[in-house]
């Protein structure tokens, strides 16, 4: 048994208790504040969250290793729930030049995934995971889709099955319709022949991933494959995830509709009376110089669920900073300080069915949490593209701490 850990001095601890279902309306802006906060942890677990006139009173919390937060903000971890995590390294150009971000950037990154052996991609991956804690994610949903053959495909989500837990928690997606490769060309019903008959059905049998996601941003299937594919993995027992057509998800009951731009009136008015997370993906309109980012205000005012993550991949939006999104949604899609911290954090949880362990400081659940080096939880968004955590903890073990990693004057 490891020693109890207190945090204690909090400023502001955001504890982010509430509804069971995911946050929407008022809910998504209560982000559970307690003034002058505490947690007591064991074995990297909560045992207690709440003032800390009453923590610090408790026996277990007078012997325990003491961490101290004065004046700072402690929040949950972010839970980043869109990622390309293993992907082809970013083209080496002038940031201004135009950048193909299109069928070059899949070329590239199907050449890596299928040419490199599991090992390289595991060290890649796992130097990866370390670059989100030091920036708060405690997290983390990823997509294959790269390999784009039955070999590449099971390779990539072997590969982050062997991340999970090192250090991060690791949420696989099979990403088996994001474009149909170059062997296939013209034959796009053999290539969903093979997914659908195949590697959906290896996935599912091996626990592989929990969802199924198809990309229709580009609208490279009809709507006839994709009702075959979202049956296929329907069948299986895989959640379904769509990138680019709202009303699709919602149709064919998806856990998530994932935007990169704006959605139309119909759209938001079906996500809003609908169970389907819209997760709001704003790095890839800020990166592409564009305003044309998700519709995140007319969502929220009509009652649909959100979730913020980064899309991490090296060419449409290369960060791994959930305090970055937090000021993007701020900034630039109306969001406030408390409803982004919460699409960031519990809301994120849920679209990975992870809220039983994560996503909010409560007790029994994993203690994933941070230290901010801010005072108030609103000043977040004000200082984008910095990062701001003094700490990050893990399962009650420190992944992160700027202060011991700094050289004192």
């Amino acid at each position: 048994m490891r020693e109890a850990i207190l945090i204690r001095g909090a400023r502001q601890l955001l504890t982010l208790r509430g509804p069971s279902g995911p946050r929407r309306g008022i809910a998504l802006r209560d982000v559970g504040l307690v003034q002058d906060g505490a947690v007591l942890i064991r074995d990297g677990m909560i045992v207690d969250v709440g003032p800390a006139r009453r923590i610090e009173n408790l026996a277990e919390a007078r012997s325990a290793v003491e961490i101290d937060a004065t004046g700072r903000v402690v929040m949950p971890g972010f839970v980043d729930c869109h990622t390309h995590l293993l992907s082809a390294p970013p083209p080496h150009a002038d940031p201004a030049d135009s950048v193909d971000r299109g069928p070059a950037a899949l070329d590239a990154c199907r050449r890596l995934v299928r040419t490199s052996p599991a090992s390289t991609l595991k060290f890649r991956g796992r130097e990866m995971l370390r670059q989100f804690a030091r920036h708060g994610t405690t997290t983390v949903e990823a997509k294959s889709g790269y390999g784009q053959d039955e070999a590449s495909e099971i390779k990539m989500l072997r590969v982050l099955g062997a991340l999970h837990h090192d250090p991060l928690d690791v949420a696989a997606t099979y990403l088996g319709m994001l474009a149909v490769p170059p062997e296939y060309s013209g034959r796009t019903g053999d290539y969903l022949t093979e997914v659908c008959s195949v590697v959906l059905p290896r996935v599912a049998k091996h626990r592989l991933s929990q969802f199924a996601g198809i990309s229709w941003e580009n609208e490279t299937f009809t709507r006839e494959q994709a009702v075959r594919y979202f049956t296929a993995a329907r069948g299986l027992g895989l959640g379904l995830r769509v990138t680019g057509f709202p009303r699709a998800a919602v149709e064919f009951g998806a856990v998530t509709s994932d935007q990169t731009g704006p959605a139309d009136a119909e759209d938001v008015a079906l996500l809003a009376h609908s169970s389907t997370i819209s997760c709001l993906l704003p790095g890839s309109a800020f990166h592409g110089g564009t305003d044309r980012y998700p519709s995140a205000r007319a969502l929220i005012d009509e009652g649909a669920a959100v979730a913020l993550a980064t899309d991490f991949n090296p060419h449409s939006s290369p960060t791994c900073n959930m305090q970055m999104m937090i000021s993007l949604a701020c900034l630039r899609m109306k969001m406030t300080p408390a409803e982004a911290i919460s699409a960031a954090t519990i809301n994120g949880a849920h679209v990975i069915r992870r809220t039983d362990a994560v996503g909010s400081i409560e007790y029994g659940k994993q203690a994933d949490l941070l230290i901010l080096q801010v005072s108030d939880y609103r000043e977040i968004p004000h200082h984008f593209g910095q990062n701001l955590v003094r700490l990050t903890m893990k399962r009650g073990v420190i992944l992160h701490d700027a202060e011991a990693s700094c050289p004192r004057p």
